[in-house]
């Protein structure tokens, strides 16, 4: 891995590519969780995060891009469910130890060496014991779109850059890979 690559996302959504049934039901969400969906872009699942964990629950939609965020707070408002402009690779405005599930989708990639250390660490702050850090990135193929090749991740190069082995490795759609690690 380079780095330090700096991929742009510019915001885009992978919601067209993701099979987010299957990410869904390998992430088994229950009612009452709290969720972090890191890197949120048009919060497509932080809306599905917010339905399943219902009321009792708790959802953080954190996203760099002013105009991702922006869209979303006009599109969508739940009560259980607080929007924010951060970045996910510094202190973000979440309780210690207060999160079951960290997401982040097709974002991982983007991250140079620095900002993986520091979203691991924050990562660890945030969850609760024996949290989830569920990573879904792209298969490291040519998809004829999507980040360049040389900067995609295997799923065991991804457990190397996590630094744990993945409690679970699942296909998530024809381009698309989910790595769910526990942190204990």
């Amino acid at each position: 891995m380079n780095s330090t690559h700096k991929h742009q996302h510019g915001g885009k959504s992978s919601e067209l590519i993701v099979d987010t049934e299957t990410v869904l039901e390998l992430l088994d969400i229950t009612p009452g969780q709290s969720i972090l969906d890191a890197g949120c872009g048009n919060g497509y699942m932080t809306k599905l995060f917010s339905e399943l964990t219902g009321i009792e629950g708790k959802v953080y939609a954190i996203d760099a891009h002013e105009n991702s965020i922006e869209n979303l707070k006009s599109e969508f408002s739940a009560e259980n469910t607080e929007v924010h402009l951060a970045s996910i690779t510094e202190r973000m405005p979440i309780e210690d130890a207060s999160v079951d599930l960290v997401y982040l989708s097709n974002v991982f990639h983007g991250f140079t060496d620095g900002q993986i250390s520091s979203f691991k660490k924050e990562t660890s702050r945030i969850l609760k014991p024996s949290g989830r850090l569920a990573v879904l990135e792209f298969k490291k193929e040519d998809t004829g779109f999507g980040p360049p090749l040389n900067i995609r991740y295997t799923p065991e190069e991804l457990e190397k850059a996590v630094g744990m082995k993945a409690e679970l490795c699942s296909p998530a759609g024809s381009f698309n890979y989910l790595s769910v690690f526990r942190f204990e």
